[in-house]
């Protein structure tokens, strides 16, 4: 695996000096934070392969960091660090953008498992997008891969990245149905059961923004007692 560039903003000392260690023994080059503002800055002037943010933090939450990467359109990955089971559904929310999570406290192989997983997914994005069409077009709907942009009648509509990442996924391959296990393989990179009301959230946030009427889906439809397709008579 080629040298990678993380970020790492947590506020516990320990924790730092705990994933930097791992981080390095898989290659990466790692700058630190302790601090919320401080770390929001090295992200917006900086250029990382990921960056793992803990929720609470001084001066600025993760949470509010991810907001304003995703807001600046810092399509980086990111992965957060929470300690409260609660919180899980707010990071895995539309508003903030991050790509993972991972709830305190955690065993250091998990955490290496999903910092691997998402190494792997941005590899294979890469490998797609330069073998395959760079614009997707069905209908009025269009789907820039280079630049990670979606429009629907000429205007823009803002993703999250697992959105565009999902979107992309079954707008690929039209009419071919995914289970939610296997959505969860290859958009989020890892298999656990219990976790298809992830899949299940992302697609009705997605349908949201690019259905025209969400009682009769157009363009995502469902695939009874399977999983879900892109329309392929579009």
């Amino acid at each position: 695996m080629n040298r990678k560039n993380v970020l790492v903003v947590e506020d516990d000392e320990n924790i730092l000096e705990l994933l930097s260690l791992h981080l390095e023994d898989l290659n990466c080059n790692i700058k630190t934070s302790m601090d919320g503002i401080e770390g929001l800055g090295l992200g917006l002037s900086q250029t990382f392969d990921l960056i793992i943010l803990d929720i609470m933090l001084p001066s600025l939450d993760g949470l509010e960091i991810c907001r304003r990467l995703r807001a600046k359109e810092i399509s980086t990955p990111i992965l957060m660090l929470t300690a409260k089971s609660e919180e899980i559904d707010k990071v895995l929310g539309l508003e903030t953008g991050a790509d993972d999570y991972l709830t305190k406290p955690f065993g250091i192989r998990e955490f290496l498992a999903r910092v691997k997983a998402i190494f792997r997914r941005t590899e294979m994005t890469k490998q797609e997008s330069q073998a395959s069409l760079k614009i997707l077009e069905h209908d009025n709907l269009k789907i820039d891969l280079d630049k990670r942009k979606v429009t629907l009648s000429d205007k823009r509509i803002e993703l999250s990245p697992k959105e565009f990442d999902l979107l992309v996924l079954l707008a690929s391959k039209p009419g071919k149905s995914y289970n939610r296990q296997r959505i969860l393989n290859l958009v989020w990179g890892y298999e656990f059961d219990g976790f298809e009301h992830t899949v299940n959230s992302h697609i009705n946030r997605l349908r949201s923004k690019i259905e025209p009427d969400l009682n009769e889906p157009k363009f995502i439809l469902t695939t009874w007692g399977v999983g879900y397709r892109f329309n392929e008579e579009l």
